[in-house]
């Protein structure tokens, strides 16, 4: 493999007065981080994803401390010399939240991509992640996408979820015809107990304190329009 190697980090504390501070904030390569607006965003410093690429992000929250990382734009994950790679870690302490929602990744034609995020959650941690993938820019179809995601809370496991698009066959038994799909993970406190299921949209509790919500749609603006009706539907009393 070669491309670019990239390690970046963000280490979120909360002070002896309750407000939450950035204690480390490490940019490398593509993954650039920047502070704005009360959430750290993801600022493409370069093209891709690309194949080749080995891209690594560690998000550290503490107790009682509260982040939100977003970024600034859609990445289009592009093929190259080799498979790419973008690897998540996360740890949330005891009663820290954390809300970890990019804009979409778009796997273009061609692409061979393995995105995998891993997330360990203390006592009383709450979680809201989103995932959000185009399946090909407009006319063409997808590379190869593989997404994991493991989530654990309080030592015990929460979700093992694992979504693979291949470009020979994007599983239409899966997909459909919808050229996005997206997840939302929610966990912590005061969430529904009830599952709930419309056209595209199903919202699935786990079996502890955790509800996972999945989309399908014909574009980015539909599919984000169902995850917030399913998250709202988790949260309704």
């Amino acid at each position: 493999m070669s491309g670019y190697r990239s390690r970046a980090a963000v280490v979120a504390s909360r002070d002896p007065g309750g407000r939450t501070r950035l204690t480390r904030l490490r940019s490398d390569g593509p993954l650039a981080l920047r502070e704005s607006g009360g959430a750290v965003y993801l600022v493409g410093a370069g093209a891709g994803p690309l194949g080749g690429d080995d891209l690594s992000l560690t998000i550290e929250v503490g107790p009682g401390a509260c982040l939100d990382v977003r970024s600034a734009a859609a990445s289009l994950v592009l093929p190259g010399r080799g498979a790419s790679r973008l690897v998540v870690r996360a740890e949330v302490g005891a009663g820290g939240r954390l809300v970890f929602a990019p804009e979409p990744s778009i796997a273009a034609a061609g692409c061979d991509h393995r995105a995998s995020a891993s997330v360990v959650l203390d006592e009383g941690a709450e979680l809201l992640w989103r995932e959000e993938i185009v399946l090909g820019r407009h006319g063409e179809r997808p590379g190869r996408y593989v997404s994991r995601f493991d989530v654990t809370s309080c030592g015990l496991p929460l979700l093992r979820h694992e979504l693979r698009v291949d470009e020979d066959a994007p599983s239409a038994a899966v997909l459909g015809s919808a050229r996005a799909v997206g997840t939302v993970l929610l966990a912590g406190k005061d969430l529904t107990a009830e599952p709930y299921a419309a056209a595209g949209l199903s919202v699935l509790p786990l079996a502890r304190a955790g509800v996972l919500v999945t989309a399908l749609a014909d574009d980015t603006v539909r599919l984000r329009d169902l995850l917030e009706r399913g998250r709202s539907a988790a949260l309704s009393p």
